[in-house]
């Protein structure tokens, strides 16, 4: 997996698509401090140790920089801010059954935004799994050469994970 740049002041706006999953019952937003174990929870329970280690890390920002998305109080995806480096967006992830409903992109947009809001003009996405959706939302790009990047030397999971 290779690392991408968004060019964060060519955006198109997640607010008419926020309103329509808003009258489905999804909002997309901050996650609050106080939801912090519950995120944790719920990372570790779809993704990986080092996806929960991210998290916390985002978490840690005030505001915090991770943005969920919920539907009946219940977390459908996430995306992380300046978790791994400044200027890094991700992890991000959503569960099975929220694919496909345009909830990444509403998730993806709200947090490029926000770093545009904090003085961002470019985002790295870190180490990509899906890159034609970042591409077609984001207009993101290749970064030549970037593989494995900073994720080079990885230690393993635990083993209780």
């Amino acid at each position: 997996m290779h690392d991408m740049l968004v060019r964060l002041y060519a955006l198109p706006s997640p607010d008419a698509a926020a309103r329509e999953l808003k009258e489905r019952g999804i909002r997309v937003r901050r996650c609050m401090p106080y939801e912090l174990l519950t995120l944790q929870s719920w990372v570790a329970a779809n993704f990986s140790p080092k996806w929960v280690s991210e998290a916390t890390v985002a978490m840690s920002h005030q505001p915090p920089g991770c943005f969920i998305a919920t539907r009946d109080a219940a977390i459908l995806g996430f995306v992380c801010v300046d978790a791994t480096m400044r200027g890094f967006l991700g992890p991000m992830g959503l569960t099975e059954i929220a694919r496909g409903q345009g909830i990444g992109r509403v998730l993806l947009l709200t947090a490029l935004q926000e770093m545009r809001h904090m003085g961002y003009a470019y985002a790295i996405l870190g180490g990509v799994g899906p890159v034609d959706f970042y591409r077609k939302v984001a207009g993101a790009v290749d970064i030549p050469e970037s593989s494995p990047g900073i994720y080079e030397d990885l230690l393993p999971d635990p083993p209780h994970c």
